[in-house]
C-alpha cells in the first residue's frame, strides 16, 4: 500500500496500491481510499468540529503533475 498526497486538491489524501506508473508519475491505482476533511459550520456560539469523510474507489488514474509525495506502507 502507498500513501499519496495530491497537491491543490482540497486537502485530500489517497491510500492505495500502485498497479502501474510512468516517468511522469502518472499512476494507475487500485483499492484506493480517498480521505478528506469538511469544515462544519456551527450555529450560534457553538464551534463545530470538522467532519472526516472517505470513500472507496476500485480503480483510479492519478495524473503525475498532481502528486506531491508518495510514501510506502504507512502504519
Amino acid at each position: 500500500m502507498f500513501f499519496f498526497v495530491p497537491g491543490a486538491y482540497q486537502n485530500r489524501k489517497l491510500l492505495g496500491r500502485v498497479r502501474a506508473f510512468d516517468r511522469h508519475c502518472n499512476m494507475v491505482l487500485e483499492n484506493v481510499r480517498e480521505m478528506w476533511t469538511v469544515p462544519k459550520t456551527g450555529k450560534g456560539k457553538k464551534k463545530a468540529l470538522p467532519v472526516n469523510k472517505d470513500r472507496f474507489i476500485s480503480k483510479m488514474f492519478l495524473r503525475g503533475d498532481s502528486v506531491i509525495i508518495v510514501l510506502r506502507n504507512p502504519k
